[in-house]
């Protein structure tokens, strides 16, 4: 089975923000008042939706989507703090979004964990700024973003306490289109680590964020997310990270499905914690921090919304059951702020219009939120 290519996932990043300012049917906004303050209602705590609020510029619907997580019965978040959109040029930190998104998340009872990254244009090799890509990060520009690391956290002490370091290094979209490089995303981690330390010693720091993938040493896509993770120990992975954050998507294989090492599905999950054991971190806990099925109707690697909803459920219950060590399961994605025109739509529990789909049902009923 040949890798799983991910030029999609670009789609699904930066297409809503192209689509945000189109119109949308109506829907009348609520008034936005982020408290009182909530609590989630879910008997199942590991629950998690990633939410796309980075591109969302109404407020109001910032409050609906996060109202809707908690209706579903979600105790976690994982949502994008872009480095590129706080700190457009250096040194100027407009954190005037992230606040508000973090104020609805506290208002409705909701733990956020924050990733951080994508390079903003100055951080970037000059003269050729503009010939790389928002994810290119050289090595003369990590103590930049272990600075920004630093203001956010500093910034949320006592309100985030989960932070991802970075995307998918393991995929050369995410590496700024180079060969990836374990040994440099560890050297970056190194100083992101310490910054976050330094800002929060509570703080729990989120790293690896790998993409299953099965692409060989010197494939031009990335590089497959168990030999990466084996050569980030080698590189001294270790001292650097609390929690260790996986992406398992489950394509057209159910939740239970056998893990193997050249097949991509959910239970991929238990071969890195292998290498986390092999490796003496057998203490330290994972976070799913993306995951889910597709149910588009012309997607070869998607399945039906009914068998979305028992495997995305079945996600869930397979983690309770026999993962202690993972703390939360965030399945790709709650919502986009408006239509992508692809396959990538059927990842969503709720449509641009917070219409709620089959498999935003079925979970809201499950963890006993069902009306």
């Amino acid at each position: 089975m040949r890798a799983m290519r991910v030029d999609w996932r670009a789609w699904l990043v930066r297409g809503a923000a192209l689509w945000a300012l189109l119109r949308l049917p109506a829907v009348s906004p609520p008034l936005i008042v982020p408290g009182p303050p909530h609590a989630v209602q879910s008997a199942h705590a590991a629950v998690c939706a990633h939410t796309r609020l980075t591109d969302e510029v109404e407020e109001w619907k910032i409050q609906r989507s996060l109202v809707m997580v908690r209706e579903m019965g979600a105790p976690w978040i994982v949502e994008y703090f872009p480095w590129a959109y706080y700190e457009g040029a250096r040194g100027d930190f407009n954190f005037s979004h992230a606040d508000t998104v973090i104020e609805h998340a506290e208002a409705q009872g909701l733990t956020v964990i924050a990733r951080l990254g994508l390079a903003p244009a100055w951080a970037r090799p000059k003269p050729d700024a503009q010939q790389t890509t928002d994810t290119y990060l050289d090595a003369a520009h990590y103590a930049d973003f272990a600075n920004y690391v630093s203001k956010f956290v500093a910034r949320y002490e006592g309100r985030v306490k989960y932070v991802i370091i970075w995307n998918e290094p393991n995929l050369s979209l995410e590496w700024g289109y180079r060969p990836v490089d374990p040994a440099g995303y560890v050297a970056m981690l190194k100083l992101a680590y310490a910054a976050a330390k330094e800002a929060n010693p509570e703080v729990q720091v989120l790293a690896g964020a790998l993409a299953p993938t099965l692409e060989p040493d010197g494939s031009p896509w990335g590089l497959n997310d168990l030999t990466y993770l084996q050569r980030l120990y080698a590189a001294g992975f270790a001292r650097y990270y609390d929690v260790l954050a996986v992406h398992a998507y489950g394509l057209g294989f159910a939740p239970d499905e056998p893990p193997a090492p050249e097949v991509l599905n959910f239970r991929r999950v238990e071969l890195a914690r292998q290498i986390m054991e092999a490796n003496g971190d057998g203490d330290k806990p994972v976070m799913i921090t993306e995951s889910g099925w597709n149910d588009s109707p012309r997607w070869s690697r998607a399945v039906k919304p009914g068998v979305r909803a028992e495997y995305t459920i079945g996600s869930y219950a397979w983690a309770e059951a026999h993962w202690p060590y993972v703390k939360a399961v965030c399945t790709w994605a709650f919502r986009f702020p408006a239509p992508l025109y692809t396959y990538g739509d059927y990842y969503a529990f709720v449509s641009p219009d917070f219409t709620p789909r089959a498999v935003y049902d079925a979970v809201q009923q499950w963890t006993g939120n069902g009306k």
